[in-house]
């Protein structure tokens, strides 16, 4: 199926870079304090201040056709890709939050399949098929995986593998009203180790709305 192509290949793209950065400062030396004394006291130089990573502000971001709702550290990066294939065009909308200092990013994106394809798909063999793209795509091996079901009963499930590069990627995908969800959190194993309830609170924190 060529749309299992899309959606893994954002793991490949969106993946940050950098690293967890503790700036050391070195103040400016104070001035000398001559006193009434007839030897000058200098005062001690003050100890260089150590600034912390920034803390992402976490809010309730909500998709532009309201469709979805999600914790996002700050306003997410919107981007739209455009996919010829023999269902016609894909429409790929991809969200990116990467929190500044941290080798983490955030990602949610979705596509709509074609009415008369959603009627027919079975919902498991999109969700498997995107699992084996997402794995051959990333070159990666699965970690675990598991079924699982969004608030409103939809379909879903949870995967986690980790690349050559030793980049690990959690990922719930969910099928829902002739639409494919994929919600990721890309990171390191040194970080991975910091924010695994971070990432499962976003992971949680997805809700799918139901068209009216």
């Amino acid at each position: 199926m060529t749309i299992k192509r899309l959606l893994p290949f954002i793991a490949a793209t969106f993946i940050c870079g950098g690293s967890v950065l503790v700036e050391a400062r070195q103040p400016k030396s104070p001035a000398s304090v001559v006193k009434t004394t007839p030897k000058p006291t200098i005062k001690p130089k003050a100890k260089p201040t150590v600034s912390q990573p920034v803390q992402p502000k976490w809010k309730l971001f909500t998709a532009p056709d309201g469709r979805f709702s999600i914790l996002m550290p700050g306003s997410p990066n919107r981007e739209t890709q455009y996919q010829k294939t023999y269902m016609g065009e894909i429409n790929l909308e991809i969200f990116v939050a990467q929190p500044p200092k941290q080798q983490v990013a955030y990602i949610v994106t979705y596509n709509d399949f074609p009415y008369s394809y959603g009627e027919m798909s079975d919902p498991q063999a999109v969700l498997n098929n995107a699992r084996d793209m997402a794995l051959k795509t990333t070159k990666s091996n699965l970690i675990s995986q598991r079924n699982i079901r969004s608030s409103n009963n939809h379909p879903g499930k949870e995967i986690e593998y980790i690349n050559s590069g030793g980049k690990i990627t959690k990922s719930r995908m969910y099928v829902a009203e002739g639409r494919l969800y994929q919600v990721m959190a890309i990171t390191t194993k040194k970080q991975q180790k910091t924010l695994a309830k971070t990432i499962t609170g976003y992971l949680n924190s997805f809700q799918i709305v139901l068209k009216k």
